[in-house]
């Protein structure tokens, strides 16, 4: 999973390279001592950036430059080349940066910039204390951007999991596959609450919301009172209801418990039955492959994933689980669990130790429900994030707010949108007015294939496939009335983020 850059990648910058070697708008990797460092040119200024995401370790020489900034290729992170700082989720660190100097027609690298210490926040408006209720992707980025912009209030952050918040993509990926060490999992270490003086409180139930008053109303009978409030609540896995269900070898898989869970069990099993092809049934299918573990899927519909991804990748998708050993029984479905044995509503009968249901998951949305907030299929914000109750917000796999790009309002469970959206929501308590116009992504891998997956697309008329997705090169836009709603595609990295700006442009045009 992580790439990184080394001493033995390109020339050593330190020494310097000639001017003519970086065309303009070009990129090119050295090193200085031991670390890969990353050249652009941007006209007559040359900047020097760490090689590798601080995500995951993508290539950033395999990403593209958009005016002051370069993308990871991988999962679109975004970063400033002046300074470093992670503008746009999955990265939430900074890069490093070092000196540059043009000289006699070269270009020298000098050393690695300290990062200077943020200047004070001027903070007479700013709210006293916010209440933060969710201990996922948005609670977590709106938590961190707070702090990153220097607000000096009071954060408490509500979560009803026992880990802090944790790299959940990773928990059906390469964690689940065993690839991944367990020190991988949190988003950050548990010193960072503190340092940051952010009251993280673990096992937290909330029982309801008092918008008048402003309080959250803890199940212990707490209450905690707020100036601004974000419901970062997620989503929760839909439950089996067939007999058998409550039985300890079924499982879903929504949090860090739950994974350490199927890993637990899934040390001493032979076979195992993902009930639903969903992208997280068919990433926990794949890492259970990985285990040796004979695996079998049963879903209800005709190919997998068809509804987001089409008929085209979703056959590719079946077949490249086939390849590994998987078997599909579709349009089928479980109708009892006895034991060891999975009984199927088409008669037959499967041999399991373990059982993954993986058949959706529905928004959290009982708290906002009690509360007041208007809600639509999800809690209905503006474009600001924030709902029908001032100074309450609400972010993530709950929030249907208003997409710029469709005109519809839309909502997405995808971990990047949550993060993006936390961030957002949090410039907004703190009276920023920024508007969250973001183009959705979502990555899923099977194996050793990832897809990529930018903008949304509902329903389409047409799907046009540049390239060959049997040979895993190739790039699909999901068309309506001849206008790229959504483009999915696998190993095609660069086209995927100019996809990407060819969609922000797109809404830039539509706002002049």
């Amino acid at each position: 999973m992580a790439a990184g850059h080394t001493k033995s990648d390109g020339p050593d910058l330190a020494q310097g390279i000639a001017f003519s070697d970086l065309a303009d708008g070009g990129k090119l990797v050295g090193h200085c001592g031991d670390e890969g460092v990353l050249l652009v040119r941007r006209g007559a200024e040359v900047f020097a950036v760490a090689a590798s995401c601080t995500h995951y370790g993508g290539p950033l020489v395999d990403g593209l430059v958009v005016e002051d900034t370069v993308r990871c290729p991988w999962h679109h992170a975004c970063f400033d080349l002046r300074t470093g700082e992670a503008l746009r989720a999955p990265a939430l660190s900074p890069l490093a940066c070092w000196s540059v100097e043009l000289r006699d027609n070269r270009i020298f690298v000098g050393e690695k910039r300290k990062r200077t210490a943020a200047k004070p926040r001027d903070a007479g408006s700013d709210p006293a204390k916010i209440v933060i209720v969710g201990g996922g992707a948005a609670g977590f980025a709106a938590a961190e951007t707070l702090r990153r912009e220097r607000y000096q209030g009071s954060i408490v952050m509500l979560s009803n999991d026992e880990a802090p918040p944790v790299d959940r993509p990773n928990l059906s990926k390469d964690y689940l596959a065993g690839k991944a060490p367990e020190s991988w999992i949190p988003l950050r270490g548990e010193s960072f609450y503190a340092k940051n003086d952010i009251d993280l409180r673990l096992k937290a139930d909330v029982a309801g919301i008092d918008v008048r008053s402003g309080e959250v109303m803890l199940a212990d009978g707490a209450r905690v009172r707020y100036d601004r409030l974000l419901l970062a609540t997620g989503a929760e896995p839909v439950r089996l209801t067939i007999p058998g269900a409550d039985q300890p070898h079924v499982h879903t898989l929504r949090s860090f418990a739950d994974s350490r869970a199927i890993i637990e069990r899934a040390t001493g099993a032979r076979r195992a039955v993902v009930l639903g092809a969903s992208f997280i049934g068919l990433e926990v299918a794949a890492s259970l492959r990985t285990r040796d573990i004979d695996v079998h899927v049963v879903a209800p519909e005709e190919r997998p994933l068809e509804r987001v991804l089409g008929p085209q990748l979703g056959d590719f998708i079946r077949a490249l689980h086939e390849e590994h050993g998987v078997v599909f029984h579709l349009e089928d479905s479980a109708s009892s669990i006895d034991g060891g044995k999975v009984t199927l509503t088409s008669g037959k009968a499967l041999t399991v130790d373990l059982v993954v249901a993986g058949i959706g998951v529905r928004p959290r949305t009982g708290l906002a429900e009690q509360a007041g907030l208007i809600l639509d299929r999800g809690v209905v914000v503006n474009a600001f994030l924030e709902t029908s109750a001032p100074g309450v917000f609400a972010a993530g796999d709950i929030a249907r707010w208003p997409d710029p790009r469709s005109g519809e309002t839309i909502r997405i469970e995808h971990w990047v949108v949550a993060e993006r959206q936390g961030r957002t929501a949090a410039l907004n308590m703190l009276g920023r007015r920024e508007k969250f116009e973001a183009v959705p992504f979502f990555w899923s891998q099977h194996y050793d294939v990832p897809i990529n997956y930018v903008g949304h697309a509902e329903k389409w008329d047409e799907i046009a496939v540049d390239g060959d997705i049997g040979a895993r090169d190739c790039l699909l836009r999901f068309k309506r009335d001849g206008r790229t709603l959504a483009v999915a595609s696998i190993f095609r990295d660069t086209a995927s983020l100019e996809a990407e700006v060819e969609m922000e442009r797109e809404m830039t045009a539509v706002k002049s």
